[in-house]
C-alpha cells in the first residue's frame, strides 16, 4: 500500500441537521451538516413533509408567472401590431379610392 496518499480519518466527526439533531459519526471529515437525517426524514418518520430549504419551487413559480406575464404582453403586442396593419390598409384604400376620382 502507498504512504501518504490516504486522507486523514476522523473517528468523532460531528454531524448536524437542519431539524437540531447532532450525533457523532467517523468520516474523512471533521464536521458535516446536513438537511436531512433519521429524525426528520419523511421515510423514518412516515410523515409526508416537504423540505425546500434552496427555494427551489417558489424560483420556479416566480419564472413562471414572469413568462405568463410576458406571454400576456406579446399577445397585446400581437393585438396592437394586427390593428396597425389594419389602418394601414385602410390608408391604402382610402389613397387608391382619391387616386381613382
Amino acid at each position: 500500500m502507498k504512504q501518504k496518499i490516504h486522507p486523514q480519518y476522523f473517528t468523532d466527526c460531528k454531524v448536524t441537521c437542519a431539524c437540531g439533531n447532532i450525533f457523532v459519526t467517523g468520516s474523512t471529515m471533521k464536521e458535516i451538516r446536513v438537511e436531512l437525517c433519521n429524525q426528520c426524514h419523511p421515510f423514518y418518520t412516515g410523515k409526508q413533509k416537504f423540505v425546500d430549504t434552496a427555494r427551489r419551487v417558489e424560483k420556479f413559480q416566480e419564472k413562471m408567472s414572469k413568462v405568463s406575464t410576458v406571454a400576456a404582453n406579446r399577445k397585446g403586442k400581437k393585438v396592437k401590431k394586427a390593428a396597425a396593419t389594419a389602418k394601414k390598409e385602410a390608408k391604402k384604400k382610402e389613397a387608391t379610392k382619391t387616386e381613382e376620382k
